[in-house]
């Protein structure tokens, strides 16, 4: 195969899965406008519950079908349940008003979404390490950047699809462009090196992962607590507690994944002068201050500033933790892949589902749930912590 074909390849899907992931969130005023499809906030959050759940699994599994399949044909299978989801959620619109058809359709949707997310980020991110050598860090934080550049374009053409009355052809237009994806995927010769035998590895432990996994497992945790808390409520957090229009919310959230893109490209550059192990110690500490800041948001330029300052500090971490374990667990780099993101995906679920209960039941505002991602940052600063010890003594073995 010819590399830089293959990674560019691979970069765009990348644009195309942060496309398909954010659509969801980025219509959540939709979801909930009373006129349109009328779910509560509970009721949306719970949406994401079959996308937790076959994220998950798919992420899980990856790995096992690698070996047995190939690492091209889970992005084949990744790439095709992501084209079901869009497709299935730009026909809902033609059923919003029958709500539970429509909540059905969803449903089907984000367990698609899921499955598509998990198997397509966990090939993807294993590819650009295997067509890197050398060079992993940077094609993982360059892929995670793309992925950030999709998410950040989805928000932003919610908008400008719900201004002319035709919001379902965005995820039209992205089931579109997957099927493209799909059909030169097919057409790429891929020749990719082969893993050391991970599954005798992992046997000759008793089938347990390495205890320093668990460090990496729950830093991701965290993040995907923290990542999901803005990108899954921040539309509705500012709509029904600021008072802000629907429109700038979507700028604002366009703003959060915006800065988690160029954050991801700054620390690339960045990552020559300063040690990359001190921009992930730092950046959990950033966000604490960025969730004291978004919690005492008044207008909508501080929901852009805000936001844009917690997508900023949330950028880097992701990508440099995948990057960490490869390098830590060099011979089981597609099963380490796999396993973090179904824990991203615990944690997004916790966000994702958890966040309207509290506000529903509970009685929480959500300025008081974001004001609390500010513990839920610092714990994961310590972690961030216990991770670089846990390397550098791995070094110096």
């Amino acid at each position: 195969m010819n590399k830089p074909t293959g990674l560019g390849l691979i970069y765009s899907a990348g644009v195309a899965q942060g496309l398909a992931l954010v659509t969801f969130p980025a219509a959540s005023a939709i979801f909930t406008n009373p006129h349109g499809y009328g779910f509560s906030a509970t009721r949306y959050g719970l949406m994401f519950l079959p996308q937790v759940l076959m994220a998950i699994l798919a992420s899980s599994s990856a790995p096992r079908l690698a070996r047995r399949w190939s690492l091209p044909r889970v992005l084949l299978l990744g790439l095709g349940a992501d084209t079901a989801a869009m497709l299935l959620l730009a026909m809902s619109g033609l059923v919003e008003t029958e709500r539970g058809v429509a909540y059905g359709m969803l449903l089907g949707a984000t367990a698609a979404l899921g499955f598509g997310f998990g198997a397509t980020l966990t090939a993807l991110s294993t590819l650009a390490e295997k067509l890197s050598p050398g060079r992993e860090d940077r094609a993982v934080l360059t892929l995670n950047a793309l992925l950030g550049t999709g998410t950040a374009l989805a928000p932003a053409l919610v908008a400008l699809f719900v201004g002319f009355g035709v919001w379902w052809m965005l995820p039209a237009g992205v089931a579109c462009a997957l099927v493209v994806l799909l059909w030169l995927t097919l057409q790429e010769h891929w020749r990719i090196p082969a893993d050391a035998p991970t599954e005798d590895k992992v046997a000759a432990r008793g089938g347990k992962l390495p205890r320093q996994f668990w460090v990496f497992a729950g830093a991701i945790f965290l993040y995907g607590i923290i990542e999901t808390l803005n990108g899954n409520w921040a539309n509705l957090y500012l709509v029904s507690e600021r008072g802000v229009s629907v429109k700038m919310a979507s700028w604002a959230l366009t703003a959060f994944w915006a800065m988690v893109t160029f954050g991801r490209l700054l620390f690339a550059a960045l990552s020559i002068k300063i040690s990359v192990r001190a921009i992930y110690i730092a950046l959990p500490f950033l966000l604490a201050i960025a969730f004291q800041v978004v919690s005492r948001v008044r207008t909508e330029t501080g929901g852009l500033s805000a936001f844009g300052l917690a997508g900023l500090s949330c950028s880097a971490f992701f990508p440099l933790s995948l990057s960490f374990a490869a390098d830590e667990f060099p011979a089981l780099s597609s099963l380490m892949s796999g396993e973090l993101i179904a824990f991203y995906q615990l944690g997004y679920g916790m966000a994702a589902f958890g966040a309207g209960p509290l506000r529903d039941h509970g009685g929480f505002l959500f300025s008081t749930i974001f004001s609390a991602g500010s513990a839920v940052a610092i714990l994961m600063g310590m972690l961030a912590i216990l991770v670089v010890k846990q390397m550098s003594a791995s070094s110096r073995r």
